[in-house]
Parts: C-alpha cells; structure tokens; sequence
C-alpha cells in the first residue's frame, strides 16, 4: 500500500491525476453524472473510500449524484492494492479489473435509470477543501498519514489473525461455516469461504488480505473456490465500514448495498454456469 500511495500523491501533485479524469468526462455524462465526477472516481480507484469522500466534500453535487458514485466508489475503490491481493489468492488481475470497472458501469446505469431525478444541489457535507501547496509539505503530511496508516493495518492484521487460530482451535470455525451454510449456497459460494466472506465484508480487503493469502498457502482453500469467493467480493466487500461512511453524509444505505448485493450473487452463478458449460 505505501508505495502505491506514494505514487497517486505524486501523480495527483503533479496534475496527471486531474488530466486522467478529464478523459472519463464523456463517459460519466452518459451515465447521469457531471464530468467533475471523474476526479471522486479515479481518486477511489487508486486510493480509498476516506480519499473519495474528501474530493466528494468539495463539490457541489446533489444527493443522487453522490449516490450513484458512492455505489461506483465501493466497488472500484482502491482497486490495485485488492487486485494484487485477489492475484494471490488465485485470480486473474486483468479479469478482476475488468469485472469491477463494468460492474461500476452498469450499477450506475441502473441506478441513474431507477433512482428518483432529484435536483437536490450544493455540496452535502458543507467542507472547505484544504490546499496544500508546497512539495515539503505535501511528502510531510503523506507521510504522517502512512505512518499511522501502517500502525493501524499492522495491529488489525495481528488481532484477526489471533482470533483466525482461536476460532479454528475453539471449534467455533467449524460451526460458523454450519450457520452460514444455507446462505453461502444461495450465493453460490464454496462452505469453507464462510470466514473469509466475513473478514472481507466487516474488515475489507485491505485488513483482511492475510487471512485470505494464509488460507491459500496453506491449502485450507483450493484455487478455484478463492476465485469463486473473489468473483463476489469483487463486487461486494467492507459492507459495514464503507457502506456506513456513505450513510453518515446522507446515502441512501439501501441502494449502495442491495444491487450490490444482488449483483454480486448475480456473477457468481453466471461464473458458475460459465464452469460448468465448459467441464
């Protein structure tokens, strides 16, 4: 993470960032948005849901808008960091890649088609934008930033771990996945993904990315049911954390978490059905 962040400081520094934006401007029109949605999007891509939220504060979109790029955000967001993580757990990154940007897509062609045309204007959260101009300070504030970031995923890391080897131990592994049979079959997801599932929708892909890489190394997971699992995470992760960030600046939480649901289950069984017409 901290030399992928690096880079988009940079790059965002640097004003590559804002011109990589301008191209998606035609795209985001077609789908209902202001070409200055690009930049929220693209800041999402390469970062997190906290850098989206920030862009997001300072420009004066409405309520619908905002949601329609909340739903795009948390499913594209921080995109190569978790598309690394899903190449070691047995997936193809361009695959992953391909899969979240046209489910970012068509989220928001459904949503711009279903959602009520509120005219709803000026910016929600009311924030004044902070300028930072000098590179000394820039390269500072990054780094105070990725400092504590890394304290933070260091014990997060450590904690799920500890409760990792405790759950399996205490037997508590094996009756979580009996609980949560019926619900992973509906989905379409493999019994033993059921820890797995859970990490990544309460922690996220980035807290969680040991556990998962621990599972496929050691065999606990095969191949091809980690790139089951993925195919839904893809779409459908940190449902309590991000989902309630978006909530707390007004969402709707119905409508980034629903369809994103539902697709996600969506794509696992075609993927399933995908495997089975080719076996």
């Amino acid at each position: 993470m901290i030399p992928i962040s690096l880079g988009v400081t940079l790059l965002d520094y640097s004003g590559i960032l804002s011109k990589m934006a301008a191209l998606l401007n035609p795209l985001f029109v077609f789908i209902g948005l202001s070409g200055q949605c690009a930049f929220v999007f693209l800041t999402s891509i390469f970062l997190n849901i906290y850098s989206a939220i920030a862009v997001i504060s300072t420009l004066p979109l409405s309520i619908r808008e905002i949601t329609i790029l909340a739903m795009m955000c948390l499913i594209s967001h921080n995109m190569i960091v978790e598309v690394l993580i899903m190449q070691k757990t047995g997936s193809n990154p361009w695959k992953m890649v391909t899969l979240r940007l046209g489910s970012s897509i068509l989220m928001a062609l459904i949503l711009n088609y279903f959602l009520p045309a509120a005219k709803i204007s000026g910016s929600i959260l009311n924030a004044s934008e902070i300028h930072i101009k000098t590179f000394y300070q820039i390269m500072t504030a990054w780094a105070v930033m990725i400092f504590w970031l890394s304290v933070k995923v260091a014990g997060f890391v450590s904690l799920l771990m500890f409760i990792q080897k405790w759950l399996e131990v205490s037997g508590i592994m094996e009756w979580l996945s009996r609980i949560l049979s019926p619900v992973l079959f509906l989905m379409g997801l493999p019994k033993n993904s059921a820890f797995l599932w859970i990490v990544a929708n309460v922690l996220g892909l980035g807290y969680s990315a040991a556990i998962m890489i621990d599972y496929h190394e050691q065999k606990k997971i095969s191949k091809e049911e980690n790139n089951i699992l993925n195919h839904h995470i893809a779409v459908n992760h940190s449902l309590l954390e991000d989902t309630l960030l978006f909530v707390a600046i007004g969402v709707s939480g119905f409508w980034i978490t629903v369809p994103r649901v539902l697709l996600a289950v969506l794509i696992v069984w075609i993927y399933r059905l995908y495997r089975y017409i080719l076996a």
